[in-house]
């Protein structure tokens, strides 16, 4: 039996050996770090057991999969330490998550910050016990009585809705037996001293807002304790960066009981708001779009033809016209569809570039709604490229080239997957394959380094998403490029080409910032609500030291507003160092202190909100400089608050 190696050396083996063995046999301080493995890249259990030729990767927890291995298993720790505390509690799922793991819990009594140490002592004391995880499977019924005797409803309730044939796998330790797929480290130990219980949620059984409402115990595990610290201090700096308690603290935006999950813009943040939405449409005109509005409504018929009745249709709102159905747009694609049908395409007319900032509605589960970063309406910045398919290379390129000025404008650092056919899709093998083909094509002309996510794509077609990484290490994603060949189809889309002949034309889907109010809840946390000038709300704040320099202080106001500088004036008989505080607390970029010299000479005092005190200038030098600072985008480094 032959084992190739990750490094590409291989090993002979005259009999099967289990991963963990052939780990051991390697190195034992491979052995003693493996998580899990890949065996002809499939993930599998470091228990099981090589018997033929392979490829096989042995995963530590410096990989992805390796890291959530020890998470999942942190995760039955943590659910045998609960049932040791409290074993009228019903287990319903724990899986590992991207920064972290959790467990679904049905409690007889509601527990409290305090119960969560108790848990984590009892974990400390299952860790020590160095328990081996044993795995072993059972035919269905057995499978169904095994966790009806242990009066585990959640657990059957799993084991019922799985198919028939499937094979039905637990993990003993100890005491403890729970129904899991795997894969999981060989014993207790080594989940080792770096886990921590963050938070207790709720969460409704399978997502569902009819079922039962859990306890949703929030965790993470590391490897070692200096990167669950470095985790731990970046959840306390996002916290203190909480778009949802800066939006409030800087009249950004409020939410209301009389539309849940439907974000009001207030006066400031609309001035944020349409900020992002000039420069959107300063570089579109640049890059050659024109711009379009289509309608909130439209008929069902139009939402069965492209496809998102079938796919999507939970998610969507719907109405009833002069009886007939109506749908509330989900989504801007069927809208652009009908205007390039709308008149005769040639191919001299393509690549036509359409942009939409389009009001869209999603019905989001109540218990999923966050802030702005997930809500029932928003703004989407789509754009529809319509083109002949020897345009389509070019046109990824100069897609991908625009989110890539957009991104570093912001100070965004960013990574790239393609994300290939999903299972609910439609269309045929040959479409998918040549779309497929067509962005990796262009992302290896770009030379971007990119990974493949497989079965992630659109129902619609393959897909390029961007990944931005903010200033304290968090990773979102906004852009996205879409390929699609089945839009096009269904709605019978045609140029004619230099043949004289009709021909399909190909469409490319794609958003910059994808949610505009997301993008919105990204930056703030980004920027910890310190934007920088040309998107600050409120850009200077002029600040009188006494009353009797109002005047003084509104003559400063008035040149700085005609000349284009958004600007505040505080008259309130306050003590001047208490106006800079809350000036300071408001992320006003600049302050302007006016008295008494100021008044006499014409000048102003001038305080940067990163640099401090300037001294006295001029206000017309002020306002050049500013106006600079202003119309080149000037970006301050995002970084974490000390």
């Amino acid at each position: 039996m032959k084992v190739t190696l990750k490094d590409g050396s291989c090993k002979e083996y005259s009999q099967p050996m289990s991963v963990i063995d052939i780990a051991a046999d390697i190195s034992a301080g491979l052995a003693r770090m493996a998580c899990t493995g890949e065996i002809d890249g499939e993930s599998v259990d470091l228990r099981t057991v090589v018997d033929k030729d392979c490829s096989l990767n042995i995963l530590t927890a410096k990989d992805e999969k390796g890291l959530a291995a020890l998470r999942h298993t942190a995760s039955h720790v943590m659910a045998q330490a609960v049932k040791r505390l409290y074993p009228d509690a019903k287990l319903a799922i724990g899986p590992s998550i991207a920064d972290g793991f959790y467990y679904d819990i049905d409690f007889a009594s509601p527990i409290t910050a305090e119960d969560m140490e108790k848990i984590e002592t009892e974990m400390k004391k299952i860790i020590k016990e160095a328990l081996p995880l044993e795995r072993f499977t059972l035919p269905r019924e057995e499978a169904l009585a095994f966790m009806r005797e242990k009066k585990e409803p959640y657990k059957v309730e799993l084991i019922e809705d799985l198919p028939e044939g499937e094979e039905i796998s637990f993990y003993k330790q100890g005491e403890f037996t729970d129904l899991c797929a795997g894969p999981h480290l060989m014993n207790t130990k080594e989940v080792g001293k770096a886990y921590k219980l963050t938070s207790l949620a709720g969460a409704y059984w399978r997502g569902d807002e009819h079922n039962k409402m859990l306890t949703r115990i929030y965790a993470t595990a590391f490897a070692k304790k200096e990167d669950l610290e470095a985790y731990l201090t970046m959840i306390e700096e996002a916290k203190k960066r909480d778009h949802r308690k800066l939006g409030k603290e800087l009249g950004l935006f409020m939410m209301h009981d009389a539309g849940p999950g439907f974000p009001f813009f207030l006066p400031k943040g609309m001035v944020l708001k349409n900020t992002l939405l000039d420069y959107w449409r300063e570089i579109h005109k640049k890059a050659g779009y024109v711009e379009i509005s289509t309608p909130i409504i439209l008929n069902r018929s139009l939402w069965e033809t492209s496809g998102h009745w079938d796919h999507y249709k939970n998610n969507m709102y719907t109405t009833v016209i002069d009886d007939q159905d109506y749908c509330v747009k989900p989504m801007n694609c069927p809208g652009g569809v009908l205007v390039y049908a709308s008149e005769p395409r040639s191919y001299r007319d393509l690549p036509l570039r359409i942009g939409e900032i389009g009001l869209v509605h999603r019905h989001e589960k109540s218990g999923q709604l966050h802030g702005l970063m997930r809500v029932r309406c928003f703004n989407q910045d789509d754009a529809h490229i319509f083109m002949t398919p020897n345009q389509i290379k070019d046109e990824i390129m100069g897609v991908a080239s625009l989110i890539n000025e957009v991104y570093t404008l912001f100070g965004f650092k960013y990574h790239v997957e393609l994300s290939t056919r999903p299972e609910d899709s439609m269309g045929s093998d040959e479409d998918w394959e040549m779309a497929t083909e067509g962005l990796r094509t262009a992302l290896d002309e770009l030379g971007l380094d990119y990974v493949v996510n497989e079965g992630d794509g659109a129902f619609y077609g393959p897909k390029i998403d961007f990944h931005l990484v903010d200033a304290i290490g968090r990773t979102w994603q906004c852009g996205t490029i879409q390929l699609d060949f089945q839009l096009p189809q269904r709605f019978e889309l045609e140029y004619q080409g230099a043949d004289g002949e009709k021909h399909r034309p190909i469409m490319i889907h794609r958003v910059l910032f994808g949610s505009i109010e997301r993008f919105i809840g990204i930056l703030i946390e980004h920027f910890a609500g310190a934007f920088p000038a040309w998107l600050a709300p409120v850009q200077v704040k002029v600040l009188p030291i006494s009353d009797k320099f109002i005047e003084y202080g509104e003559s400063v106001r008035k040149q700085l507003d005609e000349a284009g500088i958004r600007v505040e004036l505080d008259t309130r008989s306050e003590k001047i160092g208490y106006k800079i505080r809350e000036a300071q607390m408001q992320r006003i970029p600049y302050m302007l202190i006016v008295g008494q010299k100021e008044q006499e000479e014409g000048l102003v005092a001038v305080r940067s909100r990163n640099t401090g005190d300037e001294g006295q200038k001029s206000l017309t030098d002020f306002i050049r400089k500013l106006q600079e600072e202003i119309a080149s985008k000037a970006m301050e480094e995002a970084k974490p608050k000390q």
